[in-house]
């Protein structure tokens, strides 16, 4: 099914509109295995199969277990012919998308998949619980300080540690990318939502994307997001959903975003050009605060893009495009709504043909910490933490097999360990958590890198709202 909304009519009731021209769907690969010539450069990426032959016959290593690469030992840049890949970046608030495609007359190959996990929220956490702090010292009987006003400035292009976190780690892993693969360009959507044309309540002139077949793509796209792709009413979701006045056209009401809401049909009819204090009085007072919350989280969001484009324009030849155009991309090529899809979709393309079926998630998981101990449920020190971070040749958060001949943890287990210095290890696997592996029976498979993995299949069929 493909995504469907719709613009009420004067009445409060709205006719279903419906993208045209789904395009064929895509066939799914397995992902690709990056590959490096014997000076550790990067070569066009291979399929999984051919890359089992080169490793089978000693003329390849693995060189990285996650992503995989592996190294050729008897081939150089020189040597090779090499096509080049391309990246398409869906920036996000909770997570980004990153798609690995190659690109020829306008026809897109999906080579690999990532969806990147921000931790903003914990760091908005954190920082806030340090202001505590703050505060709460300057009421504390200490030692006297002199107060400090007016002598910290804030640089140009200034972000705050939550949002700067989405561009540095998109960044970090945009640059990853380049080392294994030959990156020609960059595409990334530049704003999710148009905030001037959502406020306006009308099209802009000489905005390309909002003519013709995307006119009205960025209402409808930050209304979807706004309410979860659900029924304001009912809550149901999966279905065709119409735009909804709060207040009917019919009885004065405007077409701004703070007087539009998602319905699914049936409650649109039912509500037909009623107030909603009228049609659901007992839920008047939370559907209000929900339609007239303010851009904050689109004006974030789009902050966060601008500061990363202008970081990957110095970087590689980079192309941007609005949330509209690629919502449209998506529609017309009968993509399914994901972070790794509209990665896929940003920018101009004719078609996709292909795509990745098993999508890398990854997000930030630290390099250990500082703290010298740990205090009980009163703040007193418990415990002393130990100054050394590797114990018989493992740190925690290295990627490593564990292959457990007899006892109760018998078996194979892969997954991010956790060292002690008495060599009993825990390892964190798809599966759980398994203590008390003793350090003889594990293999390193990769060092930690600050991130932690895992996989997910990606989506296949598209949404309807």
């Amino acid at each position: 099914m493909r995504e469907e909304t719709s613009a009420a009519s004067s009445g409060g009731r709205g006719v279903t509109l419906q993208s045209s021209g789904a395009g064929e769907e895509p066939r799914e690969r397995h992902p690709h295995v990056f590959v490096l010539d014997k000076h550790q450069r990067p070569l066009q990426p291979t399929n999984p199969a051919r890359a089992r032959k080169l490793l089978k016959k000693g003329r390849a290593v693995v060189h990285r277990h996650t992503p995989f690469v592996i190294r050729l030992k008897d081939r150089t840049v020189a040597e090779s012919e090499i096509d080049g890949v391309e990246l398409g970046i869906d920036p996000g608030s909770k997570c980004t998308g990153i798609a690995v495609f190659t690109a020829e007359a306008g026809e897109r190959r999906g080579r690999y998949s990532i969806q990147l996990d921000h931790r903003g929220a914990t760091i908005r956490k954190k920082m806030e619980q340090r202001a505590a702090y703050r505060r709460g010292r300057r009421t504390r009987n200490l030692r006297h300080r002199a107060p400090r006003f007016l002598n910290r400035t804030k640089p140009k292009g200034w972000l705050a540690p939550s949002l700067r976190h989405r561009v540095v780690t998109t960044l970090s892993w945009t640059n990853r990318l380049a080392r294994w693969a030959a990156v020609r360009s960059v595409h990334v959507e530049r704003v999710a939502f148009d905030t001037h044309a959502i406020s306006a309540g009308k099209p802009l002139e000489g905005a390309e994307y909002q003519h013709g077949t995307l006119h009205g793509m960025e209402v409808r796209e930050y209304l979807l997001a706004k309410f979860g792709r659900a029924c304001i009413y009912c809550g149901i979701t999966g279905v065709p959903l119409n735009i909804d006045h709060v207040h009917p056209r019919s009885k004065g009401g405007s077409d701004r975003v703070s007087n539009l809401l998602l319905a699914c049909i049936p409650c649109n009819e039912a509500k037909s050009n009623r107030p909603v204090e009228e049609f659901a009085p007992r839920r008047a007072a939370d559907i209000l605060k929900r339609a007239k919350s303010p851009l904050r989280d689109a004006a974030a969001v789009n902050s966060t893009r601008g500061a990363l484009q202008r970081a990957l324009d110095a970087l590689f030849p980079t192309h941007t495009a609005s949330g509209g155009r690629t919502k449209w991309n998506r529609q017309r090529t009968g993509l399914a709504k994901t972070h790794s899809l509209d990665a896929l979709a940003v920018g101009e393309l004719d078609t996709v043909t292909e795509t990745v079926a098993t999508v890398l998630v990854t997000g930030c998981a630290g390099r250990g910490t500082h703290t010298r101990t740990r205090p009980d449920k009163h703040g007193f020190p418990r415990l002393r933490m130990p100054r050394r971070k590797q114990f018989f040749g493992y740190a925690t958060g290295d990627l490593a097999r564990a292959v457990v001949p007899t006892g109760k943890n018998a078996g194979t287990h892969t997954g991010r360990i956790a060292v002690r210095s008495t060599g009993s290890f825990n390892i964190t696997t798809a599966q759980g958590t398994v203590q008390g592996v003793r350090h003889k029976h594990f293999r390193l498979l990769q060092r930690a890198d600050g991130y932690a993995y895992s996989t997910r299949p990606e989506r296949k069929t598209t949404d309807a709202a």
